[in-house]
Parts: structure tokens; sequence; C-alpha cells
């Protein structure tokens, strides 16, 4: 995000508006063919907006609002295959600015400018810091009244004050460049929550590798916060997610050597949900693996789900590492997971997340 205006009152703010930054503008589309005008004209149509084109240029000027932008270039992009998606352009002006060629330079592929106008209220929540994180217990698989920890789990919160989905944040965080960010304030609210909260036990914090760039300089200050926080190392455990999509398996171990050296623990997560993820057991030897909800749901009545499970249970206790099978949602499987020697268990039956950690767990023997 450095070098960009993040106050939205600059000379170039106030001329051309990204997505969303205004209450109204004129949207500026240029279209690589004449069918492809043709049917953008026609979405533009549908929705309702005043419109002029140009058949010469190839061109359209539609005037918006913040509110409908997203939606009308939704309608647009649709009508588009995805090549002329590609080779169109488009750029926002301030109403009643004429635009002029000192303005080119800023006009954008319509792909990148279409996912601006949907991340606007990413961004404003990243601005605002609107992220909260909501609490699961992880308990002892043989005996659910033993809390073992809680994981932290991500939740927006949008400005009406309702929770918003971490996987709609972060696939729309990946598409817009947003991940870092967005990472660096989970990490660092999951932490503030759980001292707020008077967390005691264990605490996983999720982290995406994708987003760390130089874990010297992109921890530090996530590992200061612990410290300040009154954790005790020992006590945290670092968890990887989405490291499927991680293809620098170097520069994912160069992380964890980070964590592990700062007194950290470290887990792998969703174990069994694809090959790579099971590889990567002698590749980063974590200290717990977490066995794919997906791979847990029926397990007692799925012999294939069962072997899966059972060997990974096997290797993980054969290499001394501890595993927490996630998504347990009935007793017949968590009997099931006991009776195969699962070390931890998460899920609906021991606790819903939940904005404080659970005290007291109830006993689920089957």
């Amino acid at each position: 995000m450095a070098g960009k205006c993040t106050t939205g009152r600059c000379d170039r703010c106030e001329r051309v508006k990204g997505p969303g930054q205004a209450d109204a503008g004129e949207l500026h589309l240029w279209l690589p063919a004449p069918h492809a005008l043709v049917k953008a004209i026609q979405a533009v149509r549908r929705c309702g907006h005043d419109f002029t084109a140009d058949e010469e240029s190839l061109s359209l000027k539609v005037v918006v609002t913040g509110e409908n932008t997203p939606t009308l270039l939704d309608a647009i992009g649709e009508s588009l295959t995805g090549q002329e998606r590609r080779d169109a352009r488009a750029i926002l002006i301030t109403p009643g600015v004429a635009l002029s060629p000192k303005d080119f330079p800023r006009v954008t592929p319509f792909d990148d400018f279409s996912m601006s106008a949907r991340s606007q209220w990413l961004v404003e929540m990243l601005s605002e810091e609107r992220i909260t994180h909501l609490f699961q217990p992880i308990v002892d698989a043989n005996d659910t009244t033993n809390i073992f920890a809680h994981e932290a789990l991500m939740r927006g919160v949008a400005t009406d004050g309702s929770l918003v989905s971490p996987g709609e944040m972060l696939e729309l965080a990946r598409a817009s460049d947003l991940l870092f960010p967005l990472d660096l304030m989970a990490r660092r609210s999951a932490i503030r929550n759980a001292q707020k909260q008077g967390l005691s036990g264990g605490l996983f914090i999720n982290f995406s590798p994708a987003a760390i760039y130089d874990p010297k300089f992109c921890l530090r200050t996530t590992v200061a916060a612990i410290r300040e926080a009154g954790f005790c190392a020992e006590d945290v455990v670092f968890e990887v997610v989405e490291s499927e999509r991680c293809a620098d398996m170097d520069h994912l171990k160069t992380i964890l050597r980070y964590y592990r050296e700062a007194g950290f623990h470290v887990a792998l997560d969703d174990v069994g949900a694809g090959y790579s993820s099971l590889n990567m057991l002698h590749e980063l030897q974590p200290d717990f693996v977490k066995l794919d909800m997906e791979l847990t749901r029926n397990v007692h009545a799925d012999k294939y789900k069962a072997v899966v499970a059972s060997k990974i249970l096997e290797i993980a206790r054969d290499l001394g590492i501890r595993t927490v099978a996630e998504g347990v949602e009935t007793p017949e499987e968590l009997d099931w997971l006991q009776r195969a020697g699962a070390t931890f268990v998460q899920g609906y039956l021991i606790g819903r997340p939940a904005e404080r950690p659970m005290v007291q767990a109830r006993s689920q023997a089957a």
C-alpha cells in the first residue's frame, strides 16, 4: 500500500476517483470491439443508468454513484468474454470534470478496476480496523472437560454490526492485493481480543504464508504484541492456513523457523484435504497437524475417510506430532477419533466459536 494516498484528499483523488470513493462520478469505458460495446450498452440499460456512447472510439460514459458502481461493473463484466474484459479499460472521473489526456496514464484494465470497486468495503473495513475474533475451544480427545487451547477465528464487522465470514474476506483480499494488511491486522486482533477476554491456556493464531515477505520484519510486531500481552511463547501456536497456496517451500520453512526460534509452536492446517498438505509433514515437521473437517465429518460411517484419517493419525503419532481433529459434530465422530488416537478435538459438539473463551467444557462421552 506504500506510495498510495490513504486520505482521499490529494489532487489525484479529487480528480480521478477510485470506485466507492465518491458519491457520484462518470465512469468511462473503452471496449475492444464493436460487438463488445453493444453488449456493454445492453448491460448498462438493464441496470437503468444514463449513458452516452461513441461508436467511433468504442467508448461509453455512464453516470454512477459509489453504491451502485460494483453492481453495474458486475453486470458489464458478466456480459463480456474473459478476453474482452482483459482488453477493456476504465476510469472514474469526478462529476463535471472533463476527461483530459493527463488522465489516460491512470486508465486501468477493466478487471482491475472492477476488483477495486468490489474491494472498497474491505479497504474501508481495514482502514477503520473493523476486525474481531471469536474463540473456539480445543479439548483433550479422551477428556473433553480438559480445555487445551482456543483457536482465534477472524471475523469482519460490517457497518451495521453484523459479522462477515473470513472466507469472503480472504478471497477478496487475495484477488485485490490486500492479503498482507488483512493478515497483519488479523494477527494483531487475535492477540488483542485474547488479552481483552482474559484467555488462559493455549492460543492458536492463523496466518497466511503468502502474506509474509520477510519474517524478521513482517512478524516482529506480532511477536512483540504477544509478549506485551503477557502470553507465554510456548502457549502460542501459529497455524499455517492455505499452505497449498505457498509455492515456495523454503520461504515457508524460513517463516516457521522464525516462529520456533522465538519460542512458539507451529501447526499445519487442513491435513488430509490434499496430497500436498500431507506431503508437507516431513518438509515442515510441525508440532501439530489439524485434520480437515471434511475428513472428520462422518468418519465413523465412511470406510474411505476412516482409512485416510487413521493413517494420518498413525503417521503423526509415529513422528511425535500432536493432532487436532476439526469439525467434530456428533458423539459417533468423537468416539471414532478417541479410538483412533487423536490427541485433541475441536468442533460444534465441544463448543461453537464465541466472543468469550470457554471456561469449563462438559463431558461429551459417547
